[in-house]
């Protein structure tokens, strides 16, 4: 992409950035990638290999290994060697050791993962260097730390592994993910089938070379590339223990389905359409920032953006003209330039459905707001959005765009609020922005979503559960709680 200067304007006043792209001289990417199985590297069965695009440019970045029946199978086969003769016999402190030295490697080679993730997934490089990456490794070591410690995170029950996990992760924070589902289930004893997004796997790929450099035992970790296919075939092995799914709704629907009748354990981490309450004693200029945020720096491209604005009364048209402000600010461009707030679309399928819920806003009779910035013409993208003068049935009210596009509303009690946060299929994520601790206490205990924050929004730490309630799934991630789906208890 070619790096042009990034225009900010502030009321009649233009400034001009100078391009600041991220160095790629330290990144190796190949030009095509084979399944991890067993700790080697093997062709795919079916010889088929799939593309995976640079959304920025819509250029080919590598070739990657489309995995069939017969993959999936070795690729369980392995896990299951590894788990009965290797890592279920190590002790807690010894596997706690290599889930350690993982940690240290994603530390050392955060730089190439961060820009690998960027030009993949088209996340601005500033929330690739400074979050996904930096969380990943976190993760990793929270969980080395409780691996010779379960005793105490399950006091007086013996606890035991399950077997082998068949993982499935979406594409807005592939490494993230990954570490959110391997490092529990390494710490606990179980191996791991891992199955990225088709559309983003590159980071998944190059964490199986840092496993290599690690010297996990062959098989303990194994990571097979493909679409859906792939996935269900994973899901539907017999000799697969447990299933943890991030990635939408229907999909979660059919995996819950598969494994009825089975013994299987399964998480799901699903959609979600987060309320975001700002009432009249909010920090305003804090609160907007914090919207800002939930739902534009990270392109809405998290299950728990916080798509949905309810403003109170006395400070609405007041926020609602920050909120423009802010949003014309806002630099839309080259992921990989640290000037960068808003990436592109990681697929021209996810652009295609976020024209479609903005096209649906305007039927439905809403008023919109975009930022007047240009975007490039080769590569994915949206500007962000804002739309008011929504009805609380709104098409784009209800349902999940992920997308850089946000919904507002009024309200002028708590009860209408919380009535209103509440009223929707999703139960995964809100915020509340007042100076009443009262306030907040009383919100959150009647806010039907697995995680709420308070004054801030999208903060993450490995020893936090995360998780939903309703059609945002079961089962929790992160702290103890994360720990509890990957074993059995005796």
């Amino acid at each position: 992409m070619t790096n042009k200067k990034a225009k900010l304007k502030l009321g009649n006043t233009s400034f001009s950035y100078a391009p600041a792209p991220e160095s790629t001289s330290h990144v190796n990417i190949k030009s095509q990638y084979d399944l991890f199985i067993g700790g080697k590297w093997q062709k795919p069965s079916s010889k088929k290999y799939f593309t995976t695009l640079n959304p920025s440019t819509e250029k080919e970045i590598a070739k990657v290994a489309l995995a069939d029946k017969t993959d999936v199978n070795k690729a369980v086969m392995a896990a299951r060697m590894a788990y009965e003769t290797t890592w279920s016999k190590l002790s807690g402190k010894e596997r706690g050791k290599y889930i350690y030295r993982i940690a240290r490697l994603i530390q050392e080679r955060a730089r190439e993962f961060a820009v690998i993730e960027s030009i993949d997934g088209g996340k601005p490089i500033r929330e690739s260097r400074d979050i996904d990456v930096p969380l990943a490794a976190a993760h990793f070591f929270y969980t080395a730390g409780w691996a010779d410690k379960l005793e105490y995170a399950f006091p007086q029950r013996e606890v035991s592994p399950l077997g082998v996990a068949g993982q499935i992760i979406p594409w807005n924070f592939p490494l993230l993910m990954a570490a959110w589902k391997i490092a529990p289930a390494l710490a606990t004893g179980n191996t791991v089938v891992l199955k990225p997004a088709e559309t983003t796997p590159l980071t998944a790929l190059k964490l199986a070379e840092l496993l290599q450099d690690a010297e996990l035992p062959d098989g303990v970790v194994n990571i097979i590339t493909g679409a859906g296919e792939t996935g269900a075939h994973l899901v539907n092995h017999k000799d697969v223990n447990k299933i943890a799914f991030t990635g939408s709704t229907h999909v979660g629907k059919l995996i819950q389905s598969a494994v009825v009748g089975t013994s299987k354990k399964t998480t799901l981490e699903l959609g979600g359409k987060a309320a975001n309450i700002i009432f009249e004693d909010a920090p305003i200029d804090q609160a907007v920032e914090g919207i800002i945020n939930g739902i534009y720096f990270n392109q809405g491209h998290v299950c728990c953006a916080g798509s949905r604005l309810f403003i109170q009364e006395p400070v609405y048209d007041q926020v609602i003209q920050k909120l423009k402000d802010r949003i014309s600010t806002l630099i839309v461009g080259d992921p990989l330039d640290k000037n960068t707030d808003i990436g592109a679309i990681n697929s021209k399928e996810q652009l295609k459905t976020i024209k479609k819920y903005i096209k649906a806003g305007l039927e439905e009779g809403a008023e919109i707001f975009q930022s007047a910035c240009s975007v490039p013409k080769e590569g994915f993208w949206v500007k962000p959005t804002l739309f008011t003068g929504v009805a609380q049935s709104s098409k784009i009210v209800q349902e999940e765009i992920f997308g850089p596009v946000l919904t507002v509303q009024s309200f002028r009690t708590v009860d209408e609020v919380i009535q209103k946060a509440n009223n929707t299929p999703y139960g995964l994520s809100a915020g509340i922005w007042t100076d009443k601790g009262s306030k907040i206490f009383n919100l959150t205990s009647q806010m039907k979503a697995g995680v709420v924050w308070a004054n801030t929004y999208n903060k993450f730490d490995p020893a936090s559960p995360f998780g939903g309630y309703k059609e945002s799934g079961f089962g929790r991630e992160g702290g103890l709680q994360g720990l509890a789906p990957y074993v059995q208890f005796n």
